[in-house]
């Protein structure tokens, strides 16, 4: 069994940028910069003849590339019961589009529906019995941020090691958005 997830990766002076947004909050367990990414649908645990499956139907989509912007910080869970800090994505329909045809790709390779909204954001720090003054003041300190905007030229499937000390994320394919051809005249 491997456990996989699919993302958008994002260039080293992006990862930066957020990686500076973190701190501030004791007892978080922030993201290592190397692992910030956008996750487009989480599969978890499956079998590896799967794996295969899954990675001949990602590569089937056929998306035009598009630009990100990176918007805000916010958290899942508020006060005490914050669980999540997280940077927030700009409205994009494109994204929205993306994400929806790779949930149809994983579905046609025998996953189940995913029964989650998409909710793009790139998770920033784990928290457990947060100060909730801290939290409020790292919203606060912290909500203008934005960066972007960004080419989108492709997506990843990821392995995901659970270890001590975090999860680790190995890439295991890339797959480019294209631009449409034209149609012949």
């Amino acid at each position: 069994m491997i456990r996989l997830f699919v993302a958008l990766d994002f260039p080293p002076e992006v990862r930066e940028r957020l990686a500076g947004l973190q701190g501030g909050v004791p007892g978080a367990r922030w993201s290592e910069p190397e692992t910030l990414h956008l996750t487009l649908r989480f599969i978890g645990e499956v079998p590896e003849d799967q794996a295969q499956d899954i990675d001949a139907a990602l590569a089937d989509i056929d998306a035009a590339p598009f630009p990100l912007t990176l918007d805000g910080v916010g958290s899942f869970g508020h006060g005490r019961g914050a669980r999540v800090l997280w940077a927030g994505v700009e409205r994009n329909d494109a994204l929205t589009h993306l994400a929806a045809k790779v949930e149809s790709a994983l579905v046609r390779a025998g996953l189940p529906a995913d029964e989650r909204k998409f909710t793009p954001h790139v998770t920033l720090a784990r928290l457990r019995d947060a100060n909730a003054e801290r939290v409020a003041r790292f919203l606060s300190e912290r909500g203008f941020f934005r960066a972007g905007p960004m080419p989108v030229d492709h997506f990843v499937l990821y392995r995901s090691h659970l270890g001590k000390g975090g999860s680790v994320y190995e890439p295991l394919a890339s797959y480019p958005l294209a631009a449409p051809s034209p149609e012949p005249v």
